[in-house]
Parts: structure tokens; sequence; C-alpha cells
């Protein structure tokens, strides 16, 4: 697996931002196979930062409802990545 295919996209909230200002943690969306170690080699070629750990969680599809309709959303795997303190990511930057 090629590491853009890992790292899907960054999840940039209220919660997320809190960490990158607290913890120097940054939350992304990752593929569903993927483990710890690849997402670590993964975030540290693309971002050229060291990873100190990976957090990850499985989030379940939640059930939503329009009118009428009902369905659920995706579900999909989140990882939180701790840099060392004098790293940071860009894409994040405030």
């Amino acid at each position: 697996m090629r590491h853009f295919d890992i790292i899907r996209k960054p999840i940039i909230t209220e919660k997320s931002m809190q960490l990158v200002e607290s913890n120097n943690s940054y939350t992304f969306e990752v593929d569903r196979k993927a483990n710890k170690v690849e997402i670590k080699k993964a975030i540290e070629e693309i971002f050229g930062v060291t990873v100190v750990s990976v957090k990850t969680i499985n989030v379940r599809p939640k059930k939503k409802r329009m009118g009428q309709y009902e369905g659920y959303t995706s579900a999909y795997k989140k990882a939180i990545v701790k840099l060392i303190d004098t790293d940071s990511i860009e894409a994040f930057a405030i």
C-alpha cells in the first residue's frame, strides 16, 4: 500500500485543534486496513516529521435521517498522531 493511499484526509474539528495546541497531536482519517506501523511510516514520509505515538479508533456508522429517508453515515478509521515538540504539520496551521 502506498503512503498516500493510507492517509485519506486530515480531520479538522474544534476538538482536534485543541489536541494540536495542547498536545502536538494531529488527527487523520486513514485506510481501515492500515495498522499503526504503516500509519507512522506514511506520516513521516509525507510530512517529513518524527512521530512519537499513534492511536487508532474505528468509528462506527451512525444512523441518520433526512425527512422520510433513513440511512447510515460511513464507517472509517481515525488516527491520532503525536509528534515531537519541535515538529508541526502545516495543513493544520491556524
